[in-house]
């Protein structure tokens, strides 16, 4: 019996009361309830509180409608005791059979079993990462890379549809001084003040002559565009394979320099002044954004005629409310606080709700230990040298493994350790470690045949499914929360039980003796546990290897 069918069987037996007149209440009053695993193990599988819930309500004490509802559903199929507790807390103890039943229906249910519709509905558009196109991901990048990525999957997974986005900087001056770097390094000149630096350029600049042997020859704005745009195909295209190699994917790459071209900018401030925020002073247009909470109205277009990024800002948004997005998530960094304001005053005068239609994260920064800075682009430490020097799986599932907004240490030395200390290498141990019991017993000849859900009755068998039972309600939560690391945190949990049962209860005979029903049993216990780690990890971008 899995926790939702539990909960299904506790509204059943509450309007069969109401029904029979026991309960004043109406039957469309009774709710879904909701069920928990109790704190302390020895009062049962599960605890609800609905009896406090509703006892008001229906003009009576929780004590006496937990009795009720106590004693209704001791005489239901699978529930071997149904107790009260406290001011009126409803414990119940289910039958080894009925609570057995849920490792047959994680196995069968597989990839899917976690999924759930908490976000039913909820269509999402979610920014993240949207590095500068002017050179390679950087530790800065990185934490919303995997963060934004397991949000993404959390979603998902919970009901909602989420595309993924990647908002592309290409506009602007910034753009133009990489080009002129890229040319100067190209052409053996000095790289201008305020320009690029770092031995990428000299490596893009190669690229870019060996596809434009004639650049030196160019006029020297037009050598300078060619250098730009070749030179930003080119590190778009490293970004993104970075970026696959980290296991993250967007579905769409969106410039900044369309916004502008295709006039959706100047279109954008139109719109705005027809809602009647936007004025004019000095001779720059203004959007009036102090009506919505910012600490001081905003320059969309300068005295000189020239857009700013924050008219391009508004126009983004915009576009994604036209391309049918009603929520708009943007994951931003740790030296962006000053734009949650900008950006929910942005959404009230496109006439939004700034409390349903947009919601801002910020992440905290991170650092690592034993890493070196790179030397091909500077002072900095490249997501690609992260990937090389500790792996995908280790700095994903740690940086899922902590709040966003805590700042974090990351410890080469230790991420790289094949030991029981390091958290990721303990999740995944547990995962290969059900595929070596399953590959044991396979040999020992213990099949999946004639599953007897009643033979799993040794008190670790059940603390084990307690754990497995868990999961849809964590990948929920998580999900509305914006968590990820709650998932990371569960799957420790899972692991230890995991391991705790592995240690008490045996899946394959010993010696000579036969294969008994409690062998078969736990085999499917097992092989759930494999299913609900490597959909955990999945949800990670972290893989599940079947050995260590």
């Amino acid at each position: 019996m899995t926790p939702a069918e539990l909960a299904a069987l506790i509204r059943a037996v509450l309007i069969d009361a109401v029904t029979a007149g026991d309960v004043a209440l109406a039957t469309e009053d009774v709710p879904e309830p909701k069920v928990e695993r109790p704190r302390q193990r020895e009062h049962g599988d599960w605890a609800t509180n609905v009896a406090m819930q509703l006892a008001k309500k229906a003009g009576t004490n929780p004590r006496v409608l937990a009795e009720l509802l106590a004693n209704r559903l001791g005489e239901a199929d699978g529930v071997a005791a149904a107790e009260v507790a406290g001011p009126g807390f409803l414990n119940i103890r289910l039958e080894a059979g009925a609570a057995g039943e849920l490792a047959r229906s994680i196995v069968e249910a597989g990839k899917a079993y976690g999924r759930n519709d908490a976000l039913a509905g909820h269509v999402i558009n979610m920014e993240f990462v949207s590095a500068n196109p002017t050179g390679p991901l950087h530790i800065g990048h990185t934490r919303w890379a995997a963060l934004g990525d397991a949000l993404v999957r959390l979603l998902r997974a919970s009901g909602a549809e989420v595309t993924p986005e990647y908002y592309i900087n290409d506009a602007g001056a910034q753009m133009d001084k990489f080009g002129a770097s890229i040319l100067a390094r190209a052409t053996g000149a000095e790289v201008p003040e305020g320009g690029y630096q770092g031995e990428y350029i000299a490596e893009l600049a190669a690229k870019v002559l060996a596809e434009r042997p004639d650049l030196a020859e160019l006029p020297p704005e037009e050598g300078v565009a060619v250098a730009r745009d070749l030179g930003y195909r080119l590190q778009m295209a490293e970004i993104e394979q970075v970026l696959a190699d980290f296991n993250v994917h967007f579905d769409v790459y969106f410039s900044e320099r369309e916004l502008h071209g295709n006039g959706a900018v100047t279109a954008a401030v139109a719109r705005l002044r027809e809602q009647g925020h936007v004025f004019d002073e000095g001779g720059a247009v203004w959007l009036r954004t102090t009506d919505f909470g910012d600490d001081k109205d905003r320059v969309l277009v300068r005295a000189d005629g020239t857009p700013t990024y924050f008219a391009a800002d508004a126009a983004y948004y915009l576009s994604k409310k036209d391309r049918g997005f009603p929520e708009k998530i943007y994951l931003l960094g740790a030296d962006h606080h000053g734009y949650v304001g900008r950006l929910k005053a942005i959404a009230s005068c496109a006439g939004d709700d700034p409390e349903h239609n947009i919601e801002v994260l910020i992440g905290q920064l991170v650092s690592v230990a034993g890493v070196r800075q790179s030397k091909r682009a500077g002072n900095i430490i490249e997501l690609r040298d992260l990937i090389e020097r500790i792996g995908t799986d280790p700095v994903r599932y740690t940086l899922a493994r902590f709040p966003a907004d805590s700042p974090l240490t990351l410890d080469a030395e230790r991420l790289r350790e094949q030991n029981l200390d390091n958290p990721v290498y303990y999740v995944q141990y547990a995962h290969a470690r059900t595929r070596n019991v399953s590959r044991n017993a396979e040999a020992h000849g213990v099949t999946r045949d004639g599953f007897d859900p009643a033979a799993l009755d040794h008190p670790a068998d059940a603390e084990l499914l307690g754990e497995l039972s868990r999961f849809p309600e964590v990948v929920a939560r998580a999900a509305r929360m914006r968590e990820p690391h709650r998932v990371a945190r569960y799957l420790e949990e899972l692991s230890a039980a995991y391991h705790t049962w592995y240690g008490q209860c045996r899946v394959t005979p010993r010696g000579e003796d036969p294969v008994e029903p409690s062998h078969r049993a736990r085999l499917w216990l097992n092989d759930a546990t494999t299913q609900v780690l490597a959909n955990g990890l999945d949800l990670l971008g972290v893989t599940a290897p079947d050995r260590m």
